[in-house]
């Protein structure tokens, strides 16, 4: 049985680190200097770009032939340019911030430590929980920051640039869900926060390569795709004729990936 009370202070240690800390605020100092440069010289010059009638043809086109001919008809240019950076953007930024969520404690044995206030269900879920709410701090920190762009450039879009940050930030909330349960998983079984990365590199790589191959020889297997996180991006970066079975997707691998890492934490030797 899972202990809310640990649970709560192991994720609180977890917002704390990244907050409240001198190498916490290096690292949240240099994504707001790398998001400041995206949404003040790509998003905001782009936007002025959009608004052309000779990019609105060529984009029609283009943009069609790839199923994403609805973004051009978003009431704030902005968070067009926005979304196609940030769903592509955001799972990345993920798996590298969110790859040492226990191999540093067990690194240095202060893992065997914790283990003995709390249970190992408790740490893999508070460590999860933590980096979760770190990451949505900085879509909605993002997404805040997209609309006093907007809202400068024309005050009327306030209220359809704050309806239009709610729905991203659902959407890019659940899309980032796998990817930290993906880190969650190679954490229970390895030890440095180097080689999840580099696990995480080759499951995309050697994976893809392996499920194509598979694909090919039995010309079928489609849903072997679904054991990638981020398997769904593709269909709903237009956010058109969206169902819950996309959002079941990542919801599902979360789950399973949690699961199967929460089997493998209890067994491994801390």
């Amino acid at each position: 049985m899972l202990n809310i009370h640990r649970l709560s202070i192991l994720t609180q240690f977890e917002l704390n680190r990244i907050f409240k800390t001198k190498n916490g605020l290096i690292a949240l100092t240099a994504f707001c200097a790398v998001w400041f440069v995206l949404l003040y010289y790509v998003i905001s010059s782009a936007t002025d770009i959009v608004f052309s009638d000779t990019f609105k043809v060529a984009a029609s086109t283009l943009f069609g032939s790839l199923g994403l001919s609805a973004l051009l008809k978003w009431p704030v240019a902005e968070f067009s340019i926005y979304w196609l950076v940030a769903v592509y953007s955001f799972p990345i930024f993920t798996l590298l911030v969110t790859s040492d969520q226990t191999c540093s404690d067990r690194a240095r044995g202060t893992l065997r430590f914790i283990t003995l206030r709390a249970t190992r269900s408790e740490i893999l879920l508070g460590r999860f929980l933590g980096q979760f709410l770190i990451l949505v701090s900085l879509i909605l920190l993002t997404l805040l920051a997209c609309v006093a762009l907007a809202v400068a450039r024309d005050g009327t879009l306030l209220f359809p640039a704050i309806k239009q940050a709610a729905v991203l930030f659902v959407e890019l909330s659940i899309i980032i869900l796998p990817f930290i349960a993906l880190m969650s998983f190679f954490n229970s079984i390895l030890s440095s926060a180097k080689m999840s990365i580099v696990a995480g590199i080759l499951f995309y790589t050697l994976g893809a390569l392996l499920i194509g191959f598979i694909q090919f020889q039995l010309n079928s297997g489609l849903f072997l795709n679904f054991i990638f996180p981020g398997t769904q991006i593709s269909r709903v970066v237009s956010l058109e004729t969206l169902d819950f079975y996309h959002y079941l997707i990542p919801l599902f691998q979360t789950v399973v990936l949690l699961f199967v890492a929460d089997k493998l934490l209890k067994r491994a030797s801390i």
